[in-house]
């Protein structure tokens, strides 16, 4: 098979190793991809939120099937026009991206299937929204309804830092996805990622995991896209993990077909687990997240590209997932100043002598190549991956691989999986 995977960041890379694999995958190619993937298959400098570049590129190289990884292209209608050239692919369609592309419209998917989920508002001014947190106070949740790259949401802890974020988003600070603001009630309790397939009719259940979106130890500052995960998460037992299915994803996926926009492709389910024990949702992205795509992969492996084709192709109730009693960590190494300002172009030495195997991998995120060297080109760059018997194994393996690098414009946080291991 001649695959192409759309993305260029550690999510991409770590689908890449996955793919390569299973002896299926005779050529790959990522569009348009970084440092690490340029390692181990064929990097394509395009426009991956242009469909026609898309799928010409796929006519031109014979690709048999398309993996989207980010949202971006799937928003754009890339999925549709693949479908429509007779090219098969992972990933949903445009009016099914909306899951992600808008907070409002998931919000209303919700309602419709009284899936539980945040109270929330709407609004497309800010004097009412300012009105709106005075009237309910702190902690409150801030969203761009639209696609802000991960850094659309703010917590809020207080009233003043809330009424900061309005009058932020209502100013431009993420583009056009913050035109419209959608504000949440603040839901207390843990938070996991719980990730399933669908091909239209299908759900398969294909991985948990737990993320750390705070920039500092402790879970401590602003907001990322994510510093590091784990998997499994041991929040999702076997009774949350039912609970979300059948009162959040199962009728998500119903109603999403009922209106004649069926979901294919992978569901990231954001969850709140409650003191109660009862799942609560906090977002749909769709798409694997990012770190936690990485350390599922780790433990993954070659099966990733059956089920994608599986997916693809409207058969995914003939597969089942086998998972090895292990777990995964991912360790994100970002560039100093992240998730604010920052420095591109600084150069990340010792990765040539990391070792590389089903336990140990380095993936590279906002790297490019600059001459002989590899340099820094985004705020999350690297992400160290180990994999073990026990998720301390791992998290061992992963800072090994962090500790490494020599990259001093670098940094990491070394609580990753707290939770678990306290």
């Amino acid at each position: 098979m001649n695959i192409l995977i759309l993305g260029g960041g550690g999510r991409e890379h770590a689908l890449a190793w996955a793919v390569l694999q299973n002896p299926k995958c005779d050529r790959l190619i990522v569009a348009p991809g970084n440092a690490g993937t340029r390692a181990i298959a064929e990097n394509c400098d395009i426009d991956i939120c242009d469909p026609p570049a898309v799928v010409a590129l796929c006519e031109a190289e014979a690709i048999d099937l398309v993996i989207v990884g980010p949202e971006a292209p799937l928003a754009a209608g890339v999925a549709d026009e693949l479908i429509a050239a007779g090219i098969p692919v992972f990933g949903p369609s445009a009016a099914a991206a909306r899951l992600e592309a808008s907070k409002a419209f998931t919000k209303e998917i919700c309602d419709a299937v009284e899936a539980p989920t945040a109270g929330w508002a709407r609004f497309t001014e800010a004097g009412p929204a300012r009105d709106h947190v005075k009237a309910q106070g702190a902690p409150i949740v801030i969203k761009a309804d639209g696609l802000a790259a991960g850094k659309g949401v703010v917590v809020a802890m207080t009233e003043a830092e809330a009424l900061e974020a309005v009058d932020a988003m209502f100013s431009g600070a993420h583009g056009t996805a913050g035109t419209e603001v959608v504000i949440e009630e603040f839901m207390a309790g843990e938070e996991a990622s719980f990730f399933v397939l669908v091909d239209g009719e299908t759900v398969l259940p294909v991985g948990t995991a737990q993320d750390h979106k705070r920039a500092l130890e402790g879970d401590e500052g602003p907001n990322t896209g994510g510093m590091g995960a784990y998997t499994p998460a041991p929040v999702m037992t076997d009774a949350v993990t039912e609970a979300a299915l059948e009162r959040i994803v199962r009728p998500t996926m119903a109603e999403m077909a009922r209106r004649g926009t069926p979901y294919r492709g992978v569901l990231y389910v954001g969850l709140m687990i409650g003191p109660d024990g009862a799942p609560r949702l906090v977002e749909y992205n769709v798409r694997f997240g990012d770190p936690e795509c990485q350390a599922i992969m780790m433990r993954l492996g070659a099966q990733a590209l059956d089920l994608c084709q599986a997916v693809a192709e409207g058969r995914l109730a003939d597969m089942t997932v086998t998972w090895a009693e292990d777990h995964a960590m991912t360790v994100v190494l970002a560039a100093e100043g992240y998730p604010g300002e920052y420095r591109k172009g600084t150069r990340i030495g010792g990765l040539e002598h990391l070792p590389e195997s089903s336990h140990q991998m380095m993936f590279h995120a906002g790297t490019a190549v600059d001459g002989d060297a590899v340099v820094a080109a985004g705020g999350r760059v690297l992400s160290a991956t180990g994999r073990g018997a026990s998720l301390a194994e791992a998290r061992d393996r992963a800072y090994a691989l962090a500790e490494a690098v020599d990259w001093p414009e670098g940094r990491y946080r070394r609580d990753i999986g707290w939770r678990a291991l306290k």
